[in-house]
Order: structure tokens, then sequence, then C-alpha cells
């Protein structure tokens, strides 16, 4: 009979305790995955900290690639021993069970979906997080209202910039829009500049220059400016990224941390990183783009060890320089 462990979070900034959980249980919509590989995003160590825990102890974690081991009553698209990636919703429920950093979790069956057997888990697990971060700026109501991706997509003449195109919710930003015939204008650091043009970007433009502004201004060109996704969000961004939207004469800003309070031109909206606004995604193109190469497993994994006892070290390699590549632990 299986059983399960988790790596909890007692109180705030406590290490994580590695011990026996209850075994989750699937609700109607939901399937339960038996983890092989977890990633370590930006949120995991702040909520380790105590950003907007609901109880303790908790178990954290989104971004899973596993097994199917059981499925919820009203789940077809899934059965048993198949191979998954996913974005479980602890952030959202505040129960154990719904946390990524355990041997078993549960997730919506609306947030996960098939990773074809030509990728390792490894590569798969970079994906979840970053993907519904984008889906939130680009689908959810009031935001972009992007057309959804599809595996034949034409030119639309809009264009959306990305600032902090190499990182993984830039980049799964960039994947996203290109997938839907937008034309992608990415900033990065002039090293990571090739990762963004691989991910799909037309144009990237060093985010360092003092011609930044200016030159995405005039690579916008004729077409239609739909808004700019920053992938950063933090308060230095914003050095860079008001001159761009001034030159572009204002928009819709995306922002992955509250914006607080910008120039009148800017219309700005806090990116949550889960809901069911992605649902479609998962449901219609994940797959299908893996297996056509349309959508890539972006940026690498950096493997930092095997096993739940792996997550502590893993939260400290987060915290520190991480460029280009996405903090994993295989189990």
């Amino acid at each position: 009979m299986a059983s399960n462990k988790s790596a909890f979070v007692d109180d705030k900034g406590k290490p994580l305790r590695i011990a026996d959980s209850a075994m989750p249980k699937p609700g109607a919509d939901d399937i339960v995955v038996r983890n092989h590989a977890v990633a370590i995003n930006t949120i995991d160590p702040a909520q380790a900290d105590g950003f907007l825990i609901k109880q303790y102890p908790t178990v954290l974690g989104h971004d899973l690639a596993g097994e199917v081991f059981d499925v919820g009553s009203n789940v077809k698209r899934f059965k048993k021993g198949d191979r998954v990636i996913g974005h479980a919703r602890q952030f959202l429920t505040g129960q154990p069970e719904d946390g990524a950093f355990s041997l078993y979790s549960r997730v919506p069956a609306g947030n996960a979906a098939i990773l074809p057997d030509r990728f390792e888990y490894k590569q798969g697990v970079v994906l979840p997080l970053a993907i519904d971060t984008a889906a939130c700026g680009f689908y959810e109501e009031g935001y972009m209202q992007l057309e959804l991706p599809s595996l034949d997509a034409k030119p639309n003449g809009r264009v959306v910039v990305v600032y902090g195109g190499s990182s993984s919710v830039g980049i799964a930003a960039i994947q996203l829009a290109v997938n839907a015939g937008y034309r992608v204008i990415a900033t990065s650091s002039s090293k990571n500049s090739n990762l963004c043009r691989e991910a799909g970007a037309s144009e990237v433009f060093d985010y360092k220059a003092e011609s930044i502004a200016g030159d995405i201004a005039k690579a916008v060109g004729d077409d239609q400016f739909v808004g700019l996704f920053n992938a950063i969000g933090i308060p230095e961004s914003f050095d860079v990224v008001n001159p761009i939207m001034e030159k572009l004469n204002g928009g819709f800003l995306a922002n992955t941390k509250p914006p607080g309070k910008l120039p009148s031109f800017i219309d700005a909206k806090f990116v949550l990183c889960i809901g069911d606004f992605g649902f479609p995604v998962w449901e219609n193109f994940i797959t299908k783009a893996l297996e056509s190469g349309k959508l890539k497993c972006l940026p690498e994994p950096k493997v930092v060890g095997k096993g739940l006892d792996s997550l502590q070290e893993a939260f400290e390699v987060r915290n520190g320089e991480v460029s280009a590549q996405k903090v994993v632990v295989e189990l």
C-alpha cells in the first residue's frame, strides 16, 4: 500500500520538516500524482518565510511532474499511470494535500497535462507555474485578453512586450503569445538574449541599454501594441518599464508583483500565479504543443539533489544567483 511523505513548514522561517503525511484523495475533478520531480519558484522560499500562509503546518510547492496515481469521478483526460505535469494549488486552498513538495499531491485535472515520453520529468516540471502566471496576464478577465495559443496560429499584426524574457515566467509568456500569432519583443541581459529568441521572441533588447525605450518603440513600429508583461515585477524594474510604456503612449501592464503607484498612462494589474483562466491552455494546447515542438521546456532545469531532504538546499540555491535556469529536485 502506498504511503506519503511531505516537506512541512511548521512556522514562519522554520526549516522544512520531512515527515509522514496523509495520502491525498482526489475530488471529483482532481487527480493525485506520484511526484518524480518538483521545481522551486520565487514564491516558495517567500512562503516559507510566512508570505500568505493560510495555516500551519502546511506543505508548499507549485510545480510537479510524475505519474497519475488516482483520478476523480469526473476526470476523463487522465488514467492511472499517465505521465503528467501539473500545477498544485496549496497557494489557493492552504491544504497540505495540495502542495507539490510531497511524494503524492492532489492537482485539479484542469491544471495538468500529459507529458510526452520524449521529455524527462525534470524537463517538464519547469513549465506549470510559469504557464499559469503568463496565462493570468493574458487571459484573465480584465487583463490583456489575448487569443489562446494553437498549433497553427497566423501572425496577427499585434505586439506584446515581455520584460524579463529569460525568466521562467517570461519564457512562458513569450511562447504563449507567439503561438497565438503575436509578435513578441523581449528584454533580458545580453547573455540570455539567445534564450529569448529560442522561445520565439523576434527582437530582444538588453534591459541595461540607455536607449532601450526608444529601441522598443521603434521595433513595435506600426503594429498594434497590446500590452507589456513584466515578468520580474520588482520596483527597480519600473526604472525601465515606465519609460518603455511612455514611449509606447501608455497601455496595459501585467505585473508579477503588486505594482504600487504608477504614472496615469499605465493601466497596471497584479498577476496571480494560478487560476481557472489557464484551464483551456492545459486542456487543449500543452501536450500537443510539446509533441510538435511548438512549446519548449525552457529554461533548462538546474537539479539540486534527489529526495524531499534536498528541498531546503534547493530553497537556498533559489535565493542565490540563478539565471536562465529553474531549480529542480528529483524525487
